[in-house]
């Protein structure tokens, strides 16, 4: 795991589906970009899909990748950004279904805290939570 001036840190990296329900989890170190972690978790959008990123993941190279598998990246551009590419606002209010994914996530004190030291046993972590979300997806409230 990574390593800052406040000890070990990590970011977890997590690709949702429309219900905010994730689809693909990874960790990186907390001072990786996290635009190059990416490219390895895209294997599951298919064409016609949105992705929809923050601008950590505005590259070239990513939204060359959907245009290539019938997808459209609408990541907002980063503020320095010379090219500018097709962008709907709208269609980025949606993402905030990730922001909820994330917050459900944390409502997991083992998470939240990182108990776990090792990063293999922090992932199993995470995916556990994931499940359970997955899970609270499916319960009737009647």
């Amino acid at each position: 795991m990574g390593r800052s001036r406040g000890g070990l840190t990590t970011k977890i990296h997590a690709l949702v589906d429309a219900e905010g329900r994730p689809i693909r989890l990874k960790l990186t170190e907390g001072q990786a970009h996290d635009g190059r972690s990416a490219a390895d978790m895209l294997d599951t959008v298919e064409p016609g899909n949105i992705l929809l990123a923050d601008r950590a993941y505005d590259s070239d190279a990513l939204r060359e990748e959907m245009d290539a598998r019938g997808a459209w990246a609408n990541v907002r551009a980063m503020p320095n950004r010379v090219k500018t590419f097709a962008f709907s606002a709208w269609v980025y209010r949606q993402r905030n279904a990730v922001e909820r994914f994330f917050n459900k996530l944390k409502h997991f004190r083992a998470i939240a805290t990182r108990y776990d030291k090792r990063d293999d046993n922090f992932l199993a972590s995470v995916q556990l939570a994931s499940i359970r979300i997955w899970l609270r997806s499916y319960e009737s409230v009647t």
